[in-house]
């Protein structure tokens, strides 16, 4: 499952899912030196499966909601 969407439309990362997400996943690969934190969106059905690949792969990451995402990056939603 390939990412094909994201923060600026709030719809799930997961490829093929059109649902409105409602958990930002925040994370980054540490075998980069530069620590730039990536985000990906995830819908109800889908917070599992994105953290699990997460998980697998080892990066670090965490859940943020959509509502503080939306507070923190200063977009008025």
């Amino acid at each position: 499952m390939a990412l094909t969407h994201g923060p600026r439309d709030l719809t799930c990362s997961a490829r093929g899912c059109r649902e409105g997400a409602t958990t930002a996943i925040r994370w980054r690969n540490p075998s980069i030196p530069r620590h730039r934190t990536k985000t990906w969106l995830a819908c109800p059905e889908h917070v599992d499966f994105l953290a699990d690949y997460m998980r697998y792969r080892s990066f670090p990451y965490e859940f943020v909601p959509i509502e503080d995402l939306r507070t923190q990056d200063g977009a008025d939603g």
